[in-house]
């Protein structure tokens, strides 16, 4: 069987750890030669260090891409450095202890999240999008959430804010260059077993308050987002745009909370 993204190259945001990390092997494991990019210059290439030993191709580059000129170096390590650029999945986040409602979050909280999650995908599609269309055309994946479809039973009100931004901005993206040969589509996860989730729900009773309103009673794991990454990615979902795919444990199925 062909691997699924054989002679691409993908650029994988926030690539040091959780979604991003196993996306970033399960990309190279289908044939994909993959810049892992990481605010963490060391687990970006304790990434790459995980494809190499395994038989893939990447590059680790060091960036925080809420910066235009590092978004950009990210984009150029792809061309200059594996030939091209056929998938970007942008998967960088943040979502900080104290994004809390709207009249208790602070303004940097606000700026710094919406810098990261909304800015960080619109500067590296900037950057990205010129080295798509010199490659061909090619698929984008940006992480949106479930809270972009539905109100937060928590409040967070900038990640939320941020994510339906990345959603909106999708479909954007997906109208302005269908006839270009570029897909753009937005992974809609629900709450997902990451390092950065287990930091904020350490607390037993804040967790418990989100794994009540998931129907399955469970967090989600990293490869199962990373698959459904891998899906939009892959000429599997060809005729696939401006969507938004949920990949939530039926958490925007449900009207009430299950018992």
């Amino acid at each position: 069987m062909t691997a699924r993204l054989a002679g691409k190259v993908a650029v994988i945001t926030g690539a040091g750890s959780g979604i991003g990390r196993v996306a970033a092997t399960l990309f190279a494991s289908e044939g994909a030669a993959v810049v892992a990019a990481d605010v963490v210059a060391q687990a970006a290439r304790d990434t790459v260090e995980q494809i190499v030993d395994a038989g893939g191709r990447a590059v680790a580059v060091a960036a925080d891409i809420s910066d235009e000129s590092q978004a950009a170096d990210v984009m150029t390590a792809a061309t200059q450095q594996l030939g091209g650029l056929h998938v970007l999945f942008n998967n960088a986040g943040i979502f900080p202890g104290d994004d809390g409602g709207v009249l208790d979050t602070p303004p940097s909280t606000w700026d710094h999240v919406m810098n990261v999650n909304l800015k960080g995908v619109w500067l590296c599609c900037r950057a990205g999008i010129p080295a798509m269309v010199d490659s061909g055309g090619g698929s984008i994946v940006n992480v949106a959430s479930f809270v972009a479809l539905v109100g937060a039973a928590t409040a967070q009100v900038a990640y939320t804010a941020s994510k339906g931004g990345v959603l909106a901005f999708t479909r954007e993206l997906a109208v302005e260059y269908a006839r270009k040969g570029i897909r753009a589509n937005a992974l809609c996860p629900g709450p997902i077993q990451t390092p950065l989730l287990e930091e904020l729900l350490a607390d037993p009773d804040r967790r418990n308050r989100r794994l009540v309103h998931i129907p399955m009673g469970r967090l989600g794991r990293p490869e199962e987002v990373a698959r459904a990454a891998l899906f939009l990615a892959s000429d599997e979902s060809s005729f696939m745009t401006g969507s938004a795919l949920v990949v939530d444990g039926g958490i925007t199925a449900a009207y009430v909370t299950p018992e």
